[in-house]
């Protein structure tokens, strides 16, 4: 038979034929006289089992192993290891699903916040930050979309160098029904710092108050991040520039006072 017949038999198309020629996978017969190659019986049932192998999600090496006689795996143990690679997908995609869920519930309840999607612990930090707000006179100190746009950041990226700050300003703020108002007390006398100079004199006590206000967690991580790498780094020298100058000398100030108490 000729290639279109053998993949008609087979269902896959004459292109895919000619690829698992060309990668070795399916023997290519020689040419007939008459410029044709000619294929038999079993060439059909190697490439249906080709293509039942790739449709159960083996990868074309993989397939090649299998049908290998000296292939390193047997077909047994690929299988095996395919069964627990769909198993993890399985569960990430639950896992993804049941986010989405929470993500829905929330925005039928009134809406998702401007920074989202973020996670359902940082879901909860935003939401006690709007009741606070709630209760303040006046518009709401933009420090408070400064820290939120930060913790949105952290939440979706934090790494090794950045989790222990972000779950320790998780856990402070979940936990201390205090913590939040004290937040919004610190914000606002930022925001008192947006046209200051520098040398401002009271960005010293400002940067003492914003180091006390933060646990423990993230005073070890500002000791960590600053032996890994000098000042804190790049991201450090972003965070501060993003700041007008007194406000990053605050803030500054407050991440060395953190290093320290982190590194006793």
């Amino acid at each position: 038979m000729r290639i279109g017949e053998l993949a008609a038999i087979a269902g896959v198309t004459t292109r895919t034929v000619r690829h698992y020629h060309r990668i070795g996978l399916l023997p290519e017969p020689e040419r007939q006289p008459n410029g044709y190659r000619e294929y038999g019986l079993r060439d059909a049932v190697q490439l249906a089992r080709v293509r039942r192998l790739t449709e159960l999600g083996l990868s074309l090496e993989e397939v090649r192993d299998a049908l290998a006689d000296d292939a390193g795996k047997d077909l047994h143990e690929i299988l095996a290891e395919l069964d627990a690679d769909l198993a993890r997908q399985e569960e990430a995609i639950r896992q993804r699903r049941a986010r989405l869920a929470e993500l829905l519930r929330r925005a039928e309840a009134g809406g998702l916040p401007a920074e989202g999607p973020i996670s359902p612990e940082l879901a909860v930090i935003f939401d006690d930050m709007a009741r606070i707000c709630a209760t303040r006179p006046g518009p709401e100190p933009a420090m408070a979309a400064k820290e939120r746009e930060l913790l949105a950041l952290l939440d979706a990226t934090a790494g090794a160098g950045h989790r222990a700050w972000l779950l320790g300003m998780m856990r402070t703020l979940s936990t201390d029904e205090n913590a939040m108002a004290r937040a919004y007390e610190i914000y606002a006398r930022l925001d008192e710092l947006a046209d200051a100079a520098p040398d401002d004199p009271r960005i010293p006590q400002l940067a003492r108050a914003v180091a006390d206000s933060m646990p423990e967690e993230v005073a070890r991580s500002a000791a960590e991040s600053a032996a890994r790498a000098g000042d804190g780094g790049g991201f450090a020298e972003a965070l501060f520039a993003d700041f007008p100058p007194a406000q990053a000398e605050v803030l500054r100030r407050a991440m060395g006072l953190l290093q320290e108490r982190g590194a006793r």
